[in-house]
């Protein structure tokens, strides 16, 4: 196993996720169900579920095109989509 590869992708993930909209979404739940532990296990499979896909979308367009594309690709989405939000078009 790459350990190094592992905890890249450990870090990464957790600043990327830290204070953002799914953090809002389970703290809401959790105040109103007060079930945090379903609200958890629920994100977590969520959050696998979703994962999951990605990481299969990702493997398979490998086989089609460079990761340097898919990076600059995934970029740019991010950018469009974060001003489709910022425009209220979203």
């Amino acid at each position: 196993m790459d350990w190094k590869v592992f905890f890249s992708t450990f870090g990464i993930v957790f600043l990327a996720e830290l204070g953002d909209k799914t953090q809002l979404a389970g703290l809401n739940m959790a105040a109103e169900s007060r079930m945090p532990f379903l609200v958890f296990f629920g994100s977590l499979a969520a959050y696998a579920l979703v994962t999951l896909i990605t990481v299969l979308i990702g493997d398979t367009l490998t086989k089609f095109i460079g990761p340097e594309i898919i990076k600059y690709g995934s970029a740019s989405l991010f950018i469009i989509i974060g001003i489709l939000i910022f425009s209220g078009k979203i």
